[in-house]
């Protein structure tokens, strides 16, 4: 049974307040709405949560579902930024939107591309999946920063982070495009990448903004 909207930010903010503000009971008065009451006998149904005079509480299996919430929606937020760069006034209602339209199976594939952040925008922890803690046995990172291919490896530029409109022109003018082959020929004092028959130079700001899937070669 999917949950609606609002009880999964229910949920969410059961949550935070357990883990973040130390609340193990959350008192009517501080939920949104006023209680909400269609989605608090959704959750009650599902055996998510226990209600008392005093106020709501997570039991094991609601917390369980309420943490992969919280991880949907700062997973939402990491892609917000690192992909999209949309500006931060836009982060949230937009993580919001997105983090409900997540599959379960897709938001491992986004934590994989996006390197398995520790930490939301917002310097939150992000709670880890199965990939991650597979990833720290046997996967590396998908998508991982120019500065951390090895000398002489190869990969394909996938995406440019970079917060300068200026920075990013020039990394375009250059001919780094997603899509395009990269190699690393160069890490210090300063980083120099071969694109075709083309030799790059870029300082370690500018590398670290280009986002690279790496090759089988590499």
């Amino acid at each position: 049974m999917r949950l609606s909207d609002n009880a999964e930010e229910i949920l969410e903010y059961l949550w935070r307040m357990n883990n973040e503000m130390g609340k193990e009971v959350v008192k009517w008065e501080e939920l949104k709405e006023d209680k909400k009451a269609p989605e608090i006998n959704e959750l009650l149904a599902l055996n998510y949560i226990h209600v008392s005079d005093e106020g709501l509480r997570l039991k094991k299996n609601g917390y369980e579902e309420a943490e992969k919430t919280v991880r949907r929606h700062r997973l939402a937020e990491r892609l917000m930024v690192d992909v999209f760069d949309l500006k931060e006034s836009l982060i949230e209602e937009t993580a919001c939107r997105f983090e409900h339209l997540l599959r379960r199976e897709v938001q491992d594939s986004i934590c994989t591309l996006l390197g398995h952040p520790n930490y939301c925008p917002h310097h939150k922890p992000i709670p880890p999946g199965r990939c991650c803690r597979k990833a720290e046995r046997v996967v590396e990172p998908i998508i991982i920063s120019a500065t951390e291919l090895k000398k002489n490896s190869k990969g394909i530029v996938a995406f440019l982070h970079v917060q300068n409109n200026n920075k990013l022109q020039k990394l375009m003018a250059m001919g780094i495009l997603p899509g395009i082959d990269i190699e690393v020929v160069q890490k210090f004092p300063s980083y120099v990448f071969r694109i075709g028959q083309a030799y790059i130079a870029l300082d370690k700001e500018m590398a670290r903004g280009v986002l690279v899937r790496k090759s089988d070669e590499g």
